[in-house]
């Protein structure tokens, strides 16, 4: 959601970026972009309200913005709640599925030396020391997914990047909370999560966190430069929300 207002003048009280904005009793995380003339609301994966607005922006002009988009926030969070996720709760034990770039591998306990989580053969390996205690194996397995998914997701940067024709930004993969990715000036960062999903979602969600180095928010002209690059976006978009909602996130079951 944007608004179609061109920059207020600057005033004495203006908001700052980072700062939380309180209107009619919801908070609003503030961020700020010079590039930006019109202000732009987000619901995030997680129900947190992003406005976003230009430099010099009066708490007056983002208030009546915030006010004017009440009954979309309303059906933004509606929808979300009608789609709670359904993340699996994992044991860790032997035999059981675990994903990886969208195919099905058997964990698989072993007694020999190496890394605490490989993939070999076909099944994914975990050492037995490792997998006695659920909380350690399960931040080795995060860890894994974060290494193997940190080396695949570096070769699919560059050609995503190119088509929208923007500077490609340091990687990174990491723990994102219940988002899928984030970005920042110079760097996104993508969940380990992600890399149980198939080959196309995992590129949509590089494609859209590296639509943000031209255009913050989701406005129109962000779906404009995503769909140029990648005309399917709106169905894996759609995919995405169904089947992320089944992703395991790190849950693990006590034994």
């Amino acid at each position: 959601m944007s608004d179609a207002n061109p920059s207020s003048p600057a005033d004495s009280s203006c908001l700052t970026d980072g700062q939380t904005l309180w209107v009619d009793g919801r908070a609003l995380e503030v961020r700020i972009s010079a590039r930006r003339s019109r202000l732009g609301l987000t619901v995030e994966r997680d129900g947190a309200l992003i406005l976003r607005v230009p430099p010099t922006c009066p708490p007056e002009r983002a208030e009546a913005f915030v006010r004017s988009g009440s009954r979309w926030i309303d059906d933004k969070l509606r929808l979300r709640e009608e789609r709670q996720p359904l993340h699996p709760t994992r044991k860790l034990s032997d035999g059981e599925i675990h994903r990886y770039l969208g195919r099905d591998y058997r964990l698989l306990y072993v007694d020999e030396p190496g890394a605490p989580v490989r993939l070999v053969a076909g099944r994914l390996r975990m050492d037995q020391a490792t997998a006695a205690d659920p909380v350690r194996g399960r931040r080795a397995l995060a860890d894994w997914y974060t290494r193997s998914g940190l080396r695949w997701a570096r070769g699919r940067l560059q050609p995503w990047a190119a088509r929208m024709d923007v500077d490609e930004p340091r990687i990174e993969v990491r723990d994102v909370g219940r988002r899928w990715g984030t970005h920042r000036p110079g760097r996104i960062a993508l969940h380990w999560a992600t890399f149980q999903l198939p080959f196309h979602l995992i590129d949509y969600v590089i494609a859209h966190e590296l639509a943000h180095v031209r255009v913050s928010g989701h406005g129109p002209d962000y779906w404009r430069l995503l769909r140029r690059a990648m005309p399917e976006c709106a169905r894996w978009k759609t995919e995405l929300d169904e089947m992320g909602r089944r992703v395991w996130m790190g849950d693990v079951a006590e034994r």
